[in-house]
């Protein structure tokens, strides 16, 4: 396992030291090549600054291609931009092309949504605009406290699977968690479920065994990975499928920051107590979530499973009459420039009046979501964000903490969870609104990763969500000003030039 991770690392840097030293040797000896590169390196910094993107990104790689204008335009098509799998794209599309016949059935609620909240329209036409994404009333939702939590419900609601369970994750590793978990998938499939799993390759590459795929496959449980690393230079091994979905029979889902690994429940301690939050909903709200799982299967799987296998009737669901509020699932990748998981983000800051709270385990901000969450203090909202008090990557680590004075200044107040690593991304604005999902407050999770996540307005689970904020509050240390200026100033340089580098974290 990791071997395999050490062989991939040294054929790509082998592959770009040969790269690097073919290019210079042909500028030497040729050159009309070394102008070419110039000339091409040009062109690049052009196309960077006119292309859809952040300007944070952009300043970036224009800085990348001043400073090293022989290698800077090449490095920029190696590892810049969006260059996603033609296949990908063309099933991302033909999943939103399908869907909205099934989403045009609940466009409808708007109308009957509150009248006198703009900030709910706004949200759902956000959706619907970037991705046909609906929202739904009469659903049950649950929310979980801790990872431990939300998997006892994981493991109770697999026993009662009847005919699918579909799991996306962007970790699997072997232990106390995964094993629990296929016990029940063994039995399931011996009943006659359809399971099906996909993994990312990076994100358990240094976890599962080689023959893992091949060792399920003759379990009779459908597994692929996603995005396999290979031992070349190219771009789309920079997106990685970063989602956390489970869904039962079509009728229950699970999301939030969970992946298959023991840390996640606290069997292992890895960062101090690790802290993570989710959320499960039953009802058809579930949907849209068997779209995106399918979606990906279609796409690693080079199959074409038709959508209505599984998407049932909508008289078919499981109906929760009684249940107020609406809810909203959706999926985020980067084929497009629609960045749903970003909108959500800067919609809850824009509309919030009173409270804005937000954990976050990366705090990698760009220029826009920096301008919102300063706005929203101008505009006298209680902005609250908690990161982790023990850090998993201590570089990003300190590029979070970089952006701490500014934010500082201007009013927002930031807690560190003292027990340890806060991993949940959850937001809560004005008790009225929440999100619970996978998308880090970063430029992974906004630009360059598959995510998904569920948007909540006025449900039961809400005061939960505010319940465990307060008590996450209690537990965290609030950051000073005063506290950031006595840092060394050699470490809050070394942070500053850290930060230039956040679009590539």
């Amino acid at each position: 396992m990791k071997s395999k991770a050490l062989y991939l690392a040294a054929a790509l840097l082998c592959q770009l030291l040969i790269l690097i030293i073919l290019m210079s040797y042909f500028s030497y000896e040729f050159v009309p090549v070394y102008y070419f590169m110039i000339v091409l390196s040009v062109i690049v910094a052009i196309i960077v600054i006119n292309r859809d993107s952040d300007s944070s990104s952009k300043l970036l790689w224009v800085f990348i291609i001043m400073a090293l204008p022989f290698f800077g335009g090449i490095l920029y098509l190696l590892f810049g931009g969006r260059k996603i799998p033609k296949a990908l794209m063309i099933q991302d599309r033909q999943a939103y092309s399908d869907y909205k016949q099934y989403a045009l059935q609940n466009m409808k609620m708007i109308e009957n949504g509150p009248s006198d909240d703009p900030n709910f329209k706004k949200m759902i036409n956000m959706a619907w605009n970037n991705g046909y994404f609906p929202v739904y009333s009469h659903v049950d939702t649950k929310y979980f406290f801790t990872g431990k939590e939300q998997f006892e419900s994981i493991l109770e609601e697999l026993k009662k699977a009847k005919e699918y369970i579909f799991i996306e994750t962007y970790i699997i590793d072997e232990g106390k968690m995964w094993d629990s978990m296929l016990e029940i998938l063994e039995q399931k499939v011996k009943e006659g479920v359809d399971v099906r799993i996909v993994y990312d390759d990076f994100g358990s590459i240094l976890n599962v065994k080689p023959e893992f795929q091949e060792t399920l496959r003759e379990k009779g449980i459908k597994i692929h990975s996603f995005n396999p690393i290979h031992p070349k230079l190219a771009i789309q091994m920079n997106n990685r499928d970063h989602r956390k979905i489970i869904v039962i029979d079509g009728k229950t889902a699970f999301t939030g920051g969970s992946n298959i690994a023991d840390e996640y429940i606290n069997e292992v301690e890895c960062f101090g107590y690790w802290k993570d939050m989710g959320i499960r909903v039953r009802g058809r709200a579930a949907e849209p979530f068997i779209i995106s799982f399918l979606q990906t299967w279609n796409y690693v799987s080079d199959t074409n499973t038709p959508y209505e296998e599984f998407v049932m009737p909508p008289a078919s669901y499981p109906q929760y009459s009684e249940k107020k509020g609406y809810v909203l699932p959706f999926s985020d990748s980067p084929t497009d420039s629609n960045n749903i998981g970003k909108n959500v983000h800067m919609n809850m800051l824009a509309g919030s009046t009173e409270r804005c709270w937000i954990s976050t385990p990366y705090l990698i901000l760009d220029s826009e979501i920096e301008a919102q969450l300063i706005l929203a203090v101008n505009n006298g909202v209680d902005v609250r964000i908690v990161v982790p008090g023990i850090p998993d990557k201590k570089t990003v680590y300190e590029v979070t903490k970089a952006n701490y004075e500014n934010l500082l200044k201007k009013g927002v107040r930031i807690y560190e969870y003292t027990p340890g690593f806060i991993h949940g991304k959850v937001t809560l604005a004005d008790d009225k609104q929440a999100f619970v999902g996978t998308v880090n407050m970063d430029f992974r999770s906004y630009y360059l990763n598959y995510e998904c996540g569920i948007w909540m307005y006025d449900t039961e689970c809400i005061p939960d969500i505010q319940k465990d904020f307060e008590e996450i509050f209690a537990q965290s240390h609030e950051v000073t000003l005063q506290e950031v200026k006595k840092v060394n100033p050699v470490v809050r340089w070394s942070r500053n030039i850290l930060k230039i580098f956040s679009p590539l974290m």
